[in-house]
């Protein structure tokens, strides 16, 4: 912990940017998966939901809550999808657990 008093603030400030920065990266992801889900099911309103994302992302880029590379790739991803339009999406499978967490998850039951 820090004794500092100028130390103290900037741990509170930096606790409060991370926060920040925290729900831009979550709010872009569930838009994603909603303009995901709206395109495959249906292609109503999907450019207006697209635009929602497109426009969370730069202002996510603009805060420096996303690097300004990832902000591009994640709107060519967005691009992307809307261009492909409905598709059949498998949910990716699990994969096995390795042993060693096999063993662990036998020893806690």
């Amino acid at each position: 912990m820090a004794n500092i008093k100028q130390q103290k603030k900037r741990i509170r400030v930096a606790q409060r940017q991370r926060l920040e920065n925290l729900r831009y990266r979550s709010a872009i992801k569930t838009h994603f998966k909603r303009l995901t889900a709206r395109v495959n099911e249906s292609g109503e309103d999907v450019a207006g939901e697209h635009r929602t994302l497109v426009r969370l992302i730069d202002k996510a880029a603009s805060k420096r809550a996303l690097h300004p590379n990832t902000a591009s790739r994640k709107k060519s991803r967005a691009a992307r999808v809307v261009a492909a339009g409905p598709q059949k999406v498998e949910a990716p499978r699990r994969r096995k657990a390795s042993t060693a967490q096999s063993r662990a998850r036998s020893k806690k039951s």
